[in-house]
């Protein structure tokens, strides 16, 4: 199959609902889901800033992540981003690296 209707029939990764009220809302109205989506989506670019690198929502159904000279990958699911994150950037990327996780917690403002 070529990857375009693969992208477009993939099915739900766990990332995309849970059945607790307020973390995730599978089975609620399509605006809920996409404004959680677009939440996952700034979360994520906060941790891929670090990297150099850019997460964006394609048609609600996969992600698009790119560098900043233009590569760019198509993610089905955030359960393929770090992979993906490392073979554009050519080098590991740990999310859970005590500096990187330090790096993280020194931006953040409460």
């Amino acid at each position: 199959m070529c990857s375009l209707c693969g992208v477009l029939g993939s099915n739900e990764h766990w990332t995309d609902a849970a059945a607790r009220p307020g973390v995730f809302t599978r089975g609620r109205a399509s605006p809920d889901r996409r404004r959680e989506r677009v939440e996952r989506v700034r979360a994520a670019n906060e941790m891929l800033a670090g990297f150099g690198l850019v997460l964006s929502d394609w048609q609600g159904a996969s992600f698009v992540l790119s560098t900043k000279t233009g590569r760019t990958e198509i993610v089905e699911d955030l359960g393929h981003l770090w992979p993906a994150a490392e073979r554009l950037v050519g080098r590991a990327c740990d999310p859970l690296d005590a500096a990187f996780i330090a790096r993280m917690e020194a931006r953040r403002v409460d």
